[in-house]
């Protein structure tokens, strides 16, 4: 799910851009107003966190810019103005949501979910392999009956693997993915593959398969899915 933040604050940026990412979401970012309407003109996102104050332009007259030319992704304004003429002005502007500074990182990812929960047309369809299912807009995965808890770099492994299933997917790709700001041993990689191999056993019909000197594959073992009494998903032959 790929989300575009824009403040002026590098420091406060790279913290952004650091706390997503490990939560699964694919950030671009920009630093000032017009290089964020330019990328908004450019790219879909499921959503937007925009500070109010940048150079170029602010965030409010991004905003209106932006729903000037009919976009409907859900913003959400990022700011020290805390007055209720401030959020009516924000509000009215065409913003979603409006986050005071200091604010909790857990409350932005909150709030990001509930935008993403209340705007069906940014909510990316539920991934379904076999028994599994994996919902990016809630990052919530169920295998059969049961909700799995999955770390934040589980979840982004199973989520990349889940996009292509049958495929073999190279470890450096996954290392990229699920940790975006780091550089893991071949050893932790394969460390987070067994647990989440652990966590996917009982009613799953998928299985996580090593690709010798490779990667992973995540397939469909067909006679579970034919043992199992419910719904299995299988891929769409190409």
């Amino acid at each position: 799910m790929r989300l575009l933040i824009a403040e002026d604050d590098s420091s406060l940026l790279a913290v952004l851009e650091r706390g997503l990412s490990r939560n699964g979401y694919v950030v671009d970012t920009a630093r000032r107003g017009d290089d964020a309407l330019h990328l908004l003109e450019l790219n879909d996102y499921a959503a937007v966190v925009l500070d109010w104050r940048m150079p170029g332009l602010d965030g409010v007259e991004v905003i209106a810019a932006a729903r000037r030319a009919s976009r409907t992704v859900p913003i959400s304004l990022l700011t020290a103005r805390d007055t209720a003429a401030d959020r009516v002005h924000g509000l009215d502007a065409g913003a979603d949501d409006y986050l005071v500074k200091p604010f909790d990182f857990d409350e932005l990812l909150a709030r990001l979910r509930a935008l993403l929960r209340r705007s069906p047309a940014a909510s990316p369809p539920v991934l379904r392999a076999g028994t599994l299912e994996l919902d990016p807009a809630t990052h919530e995965v169920r295998s059969g009956s049961h909700i799995v808890a999955l770390t934040p770099r589980e979840y982004a492994i199973l989520e990349l693997l889940m996009r292509r299933v049958g495929a073999v997917v190279s470890r450096q790709t996954i290392t990229n993915h699920a940790w975006p700001d780091g550089d893991p041993t071949w050893n932790t990689l394969e460390v987070h593959i067994a647990r989440l191999r652990a966590k996917l056993a009982g009613e799953s019909t998928v299985n996580l398969r090593a690709v010798r000197g490779t990667g992973y594959r995540l397939v469909i073992e067909l006679s579970r899915c034919l043992f199992i009494a419910t719904r299995c998903v299988l891929p769409q032959s190409r």
